[in-house]
């Protein structure tokens, strides 16, 4: 009886944006689960400065033992090997590039051409996933809440810094949530509690885009927000995890918060997050919502914030956004939810192929020509 061929699966880490080491966390727990009885894997990684690495050199970018040969096949790739029509030998892209250039459609259009398999969101819902404002915008269309929020443009807050100010306050009540639009991993957020901080707030969150989104803070005045997370799963027909709870260290979820306090300092995560029947039912419809929205596949994680209503009426669930390529070690919210759910690491793992590959053999039925 014939032996069946192994899926060859390519695994990309690392990466230009901010969140390069995230990335390479990310990419080394994925290599080190993978079913390799299963894959022939190959390392493909993607320097600071964007220059393609392969075999010793993707190992060394990892931090990994150069002189360890990792079990199965070792393919020689590049950038150029995922042109049209190029013989790549790759079954399906893993791709592990959070952030700019990774998550936000630019890596998936390059699939897109090489017409090869991947893993992850395609180039529209990447894109709308990465970017803050559009987030909103298809968020809103699709009757879900948001917290009420302004965009302004770099060259605008450059050009008219006491115009901008004053739209924000006309618009917004503090305290403020100042972010770039198209990044994660909390990079370049402040919180502003009154006017006299919102300038370097502004400023630093320019730095890091040419678009900036600017948040009212949910629940008003010193109320600390519930911040909760959803993972979701599939393409056409979606699930959604339990929901979980982050306690963060800090007075919010920033990425110092995220990646660098431990022990005693270190944000708690609690799942499943206490919550009502009615609550949760609730939030995990909004999840698969919010997927559904931003036209996703494969995997995303949602974040929602829960606080009591500034009329006092109650408690109010708004979506904070949608993270198309979360944060994947094993210690990660989006896989640790999935094995609350009844999903261990290395089985999401074989979904998620299993989900690039049915996607792309959907896409087949496509025609692109009369």
């Amino acid at each position: 009886m014939a032996t069946k061929k192994k899926l060859c699966v390519g695994v990309l880490f690392g990466g230009r944006s901010g969140e390069h080491e995230i990335s390479l966390r990310s990419a080394r727990s994925i290599l080190g689960a993978i079913d390799r009885r299963k894959y022939d894997v190959v390392e493909l990684g993607i320097s600071k400065e964007g220059r393609w690495l392969q075999g010793r050199a993707a190992q060394k970018l990892l931090g990994l033992p150069t002189a360890t040969k990792p079990t199965g096949s070792s393919r020689s790739l590049s950038a150029a090997a995922f042109k049209p029509g190029a013989e790549t030998g790759i079954d399906v892209v893993f791709p592990v590039l959070h952030g700019t250039f990774g998550e936000d459609g630019t890596i998936q259009g390059l699939f897109e051409l090489a017409d090869i398999a991947y893993v992850g969101s395609g180039v529209l819902g990447s894109a709308a996933g990465m970017d803050k404002d559009a987030m909103k915008r298809l968020f809103v269309a699709a009757g879900l809440p948001v917290t009420p929020w302004v965009t302004v443009l770099r060259s605008e807050w450059r050009a008219e810094p006491k115009k901008i100010v004053r739209l924000i306050e006309k618009s917004l009540q503090y305290p403020l949530f100042v972010k770039p639009a198209n990044l994660g991993s909390s990079v370049g957020i402040s919180k502003v509690k009154e006017r006299a901080e919102l300038a370097k707030a502004l400023d630093e969150a320019a730095s890091f885009d040419r678009k900036i989104v600017i948040e009212q803070g949910v629940g008003g005045p010193g109320v600390k927000p519930r911040e909760l997370e959803i993972a979701v799963l599939g393409n056409d027909a979606p699930e959604a995890s339990v929901v979980g709870e982050i306690v963060p260290a800090k007075e919010f979820y920033d990425y110092e918060a995220k990646y660098e306090l431990n022990g005693p300092d270190e944000s708690l995560s609690i799942i499943p997050a206490k919550l009502s029947k009615a609550e949760e039912k609730k939030l995990r419809t909004m999840a698969i919502a919010a997927f559904r929205a931003c036209d996703c596949a494969g995997l995303s994680r949602v974040d929602f914030l829960m606080a009591p209503r500034r009329d006092g009426k109650g408690q109010e669930i708004v979506l904070n956004e949608i993270n198309t390529l979360p944060g994947f070690t094993t210690i990660s919210m989006y896989p640790k939810l999935w094995a609350a759910t009844g999903l261990p690491y290395a089985k999401l793992i074989d979904r998620l192929i299993e989900l690039a590959v049915e996607r792309a053999n959907e896409r087949k039925q496509t025609r692109f020509e009369k």
